[in-house]
């Protein structure tokens, strides 16, 4: 009876140590399955912050991106300004030239009409001899050489003038106008009416419509 009852109990302190590897067989299958979940999710986990980490990078590259193509158009903002600015500084400066250029030739060329003016009133007082001179001549010697080359050389100097555009100024028969004439009497003529020129005592002449000398005439009451 003793050993019957031996062998029972080793037979089932054998059921329990073959039960208790058993439950430790499961729990190991248990474990080794939930394993791999664990690193599933670690990966996922990290597949997700790498992904997180290259988003982070892309937005990184288009802010430099955008920042680069303003860099760009503020640059060329500014050289389009400095191109109209000198720009305008040369229009500025081409203008201002031009009034130069204009207003020289202007100086120009009323100091040329000054000092020919200065010359011409120089000669006249020469013409004017010449045709004193001419005027006393009696008729019989008006044939003598000498008084035909006098008259040749009146008549050149009188031809140059004209080309110079010196013109007598017409007084006898026209009505006084101070502009052109300067009374110094007044007489009295059947020939003539009140206001018009009688007679020239001397002769007056224009340059380029410009009076160089006025006439010096007596009006008729």
């Amino acid at each position: 009876m003793a050993a019957t009852e031996t062998k029972d109990i080793d037979k089932e302190e054998l059921k329990e140590e073959a039960l208790a590897k058993e439950a430790e067989c499961e729990s190991a299958e248990e474990d080794a399955e939930e394993t791999p979940e664990a690193s599933e999710d670690g990966s996922e986990a990290e597949e997700g912050s790498a992904e997180d980490g290259s988003g982070d990078a892309g937005e990184e590259e288009s802010q430099t991106e955008k920042k680069g193509l303003f860099k760009k158009k503020e640059k060329k903002n500014k050289q389009e300004e400095k191109i109209a600015e000198l720009n305008d500084r040369v229009q500025r400066q081409m203008a201002e030239f031009d009034n130069f250029r204009k207003r020289t030739e202007k100086e120009k060329a009323q100091m040329f009409e000054v000092g020919a003016k200065s010359i011409i009133e120089k000669i006249l007082p020469v013409v004017d001899n010449f045709e004193r001179g001419l005027s006393a001549v009696p008729e019989e010697a008006k044939g003598d050489p000498f008084v035909e080359g006098m008259d040749k050389i009146y008549k050149q100097l009188m031809t140059e003038l004209e080309s110079l555009e010196v013109k007598p100024i017409e007084a006898v028969g026209t009505e006084f106008d101070p502009e052109f004439h300067n009374a110094v009497m007044q007489v009295e003529s059947d020939e003539f009416d009140s206001g018009v020129v009688a007679q020239e005592l001397q002769r007056g002449y224009t340059y380029r419509d410009s009076v160089v000398r006025h006439s010096m005439v007596a009006v008729v009451q």
